[in-house]
């Protein structure tokens, strides 16, 4: 019988010859590599629309509404003869850059509040420390009382509908999210031994603060905002349906399904369209903001 595998002793190098260590290089996953294809021609839509459409999506013929999809308007033309791919291309500038100022808005937001309560233990001594991280935590607890669309809305209700007061809505919603995370991430840390070694060893408190609690703190924010991206955009897309963000003509995706929702029978391509690329959005920063998260934890398959 031959010797199992497992039990065979390693090959070694011949003597006065060099030990050749090769490292496995790690290749994303196809869908990992799909999604960030549809985040590059998302950016390129964003950045660039002139590559993809010369139609102007304000305006169009009305003699040519609703007409399917064709060499001529590959995703048809709406009711009022606009031709629907210049629109969903034109659209992706405000869907996605309203949902990433919605996630930047939370983020800066969430940080400065989870930072402000993780330290307050440690730069505050006694009760007036206890006093901040209580009332930080005990805000955070009624935001997070309320599901995050739902107090989109309220604060849309306060602010009107329109482009920035929508992407302000929506940040404002968001800001538990991160505020709890880096909350409890800077409450561990500050605890930590390197941070009392630094501060043993005469560093300053803001040194230490920027040099050893801050990098450390912060590591699962990129993370938490790449996935955020589109979950912002999906939350953008449902407050215009309901009216409440961008009004038409613009081109945002809800608003296209808003207009096309009347003659979605008789007219489907007005509808799916917009919720294709809806859809694919939210599952490419989704994807990628999962890998990213894999990768982190160190247990990427």
């Amino acid at each position: 019988m031959s010797v199992p595998t497992l039990l065979r002793r390693p090959r070694l190098a011949p003597a006065g010859e060099p030990v050749v260590v090769r490292s496995r290089r790690r290749v994303p996953p196809a869908a990992v590599l799909a999604a960030a294809a549809v985040v590059a021609f998302l950016a390129l839509l964003v950045i660039a629309p002139g590559l993809f459409t010369r139609l102007d999506p304000f305006t169009g013929d009305p003699a040519a509404g609703l007409r399917p999809p064709s060499a001529e308007h590959p995703f048809g033309t709406d009711r009022l003869g606009r031709d629907v791919w210049t629109r969903v291309v034109h659209g992706a500038r405000y869907s996605v850059l309203i949902g990433l100022a919605a996630t930047a808005i939370a983020v800066v937001a969430g940080t400065v509040v989870g930072v402000a309560a993780g330290l307050s233990g440690a730069f505050l001594q006694g009760r007036a420390g206890r006093v901040l991280d209580e009332g930080l935590t005990r805000l955070l607890d009624v935001l997070s009382s309320f599901p995050a669309i739902l107090l989109a809305m309220l604060v849309v209700t306060f602010t009107g509908p329109g482009v920035w007061n929508v992407a302000v809505a929506i940040g404002i919603a968001g800001i538990p999210l991160y505020a709890r995370v880096v909350r409890s991430q800077t409450f561990v840390v500050t605890r930590a031994d390197y941070v009392a070694h630094a501060a043993v060893h005469g560093r300053g408190r803001w040194a230490v603060l920027r040099e050893h609690v801050l990098p450390n703190a912060l590591t699962a924010v990129p993370v938490l905002a790449a996935i955020d991206i589109g979950t912002s955009v999906l939350a953008v897309s449902g407050l215009s349906f309901l009216g409440l963000g961008p009004q038409p003509p613009i081109p945002e995706w809800g608003v296209m399904l808003a207009e096309a929702r009347d003659v979605l029978r008789v007219a489907w391509w007005a509808g799916v369209f917009p919720g294709v690329f809806i859809t694919g959005t939210v599952i490419a920063f989704t994807v990628l903001g999962r890998w990213l998260q894999a990768r982190t934890d160190g247990r990427e398959s």
